[in-house]
């Protein structure tokens, strides 16, 4: 079983949001104000039973409003009963674990591994993944994304950590099919910024925001 699950997810918008650490009601708030901005994808990190209790709330609204709610920092397997315990759609992990991966498969969890190296892309396809996680983005940068789409031409990524309205474009300029943000997403005007990629795919001649060479 691959992935592919997220080719329909990422469909609608290039911009997932991660919300983490936020505490149930504040999680909610902030989930309710992405979907309202056209970004319909959320992932809540869990990490503590204060996160299960945000992500079993958020993944209760997001089937109500049909908006599909994940379960990150995944990285072991009872992370995955965890996880579907609360409802969780997706799964997404900060590194490529056979493992892990594994237990998603039996348990009919989609997942986004995470790689940081061509040797982990490969172990992810070897598993039947077409979408991970390119994670650290920022350390890894754009120019890492170009470099990956040589050998591996048909994988998609999703630049994680340290995206914002600053350097979102760099990244989707440079190859990625979708940036996931966090904390940029408590500044307004940052969830404003990165709202205008939520109309729908994501369209380069009309971009706003600035090919920033900082995003390196």
């Amino acid at each position: 079983m691959g992935n592919d699950y997220f080719d329909d997810m990422f469909s609608a918008t290039p911009v997932m949001a991660i919300l983490r650490g936020m505490g149930t009601e504040r999680t909610l708030k902030v989930a309710h104000l992405a979907w309202d901005a056209g970004i319909k994808s959320v992932e809540i990190p869990i990490q503590t039973p204060s996160d299960l209790a945000s992500l079993r709330a958020v993944a209760a609204a997001g089937r109500e409003r049909g908006f599909p709610v994940g379960a990150g920092t995944i990285v072991t397997s009872e992370h995955v009963v965890q996880a579907l315990d609360c409802g969780a759609a997706f799964a997404v992990s900060p590194g490529t674990d056979r493992l892990v991966m594994e237990a998603c498969r039996e348990a009919g969890l989609p997942q986004l591994p995470g790689v940081a190296t061509a040797s982990d892309i490969q172990v992810a396809i070897s598993m039947g993944a077409s979408w991970v996680k390119a994670f650290p983005a920022s350390v890894l940068g754009p120019a890492w994304l170009k470099a990956m789409a040589g050998p591996f031409p048909t994988m998609n990524f999703v630049a994680t950590g340290g995206i914002d309205a600053d350097n979102a474009t760099a990244f989707l300029k440079a190859g990625a099919k979708v940036v996931a943000v966090g904390s940029a997403l408590e500044d307004p005007l940052q969830l404003e910024l990165l709202a205008r990629y939520g109309d729908g795919p994501f369209d380069m001649s009309g971009a706003e925001l600035e090919d920033s060479t900082n995003a390196y």
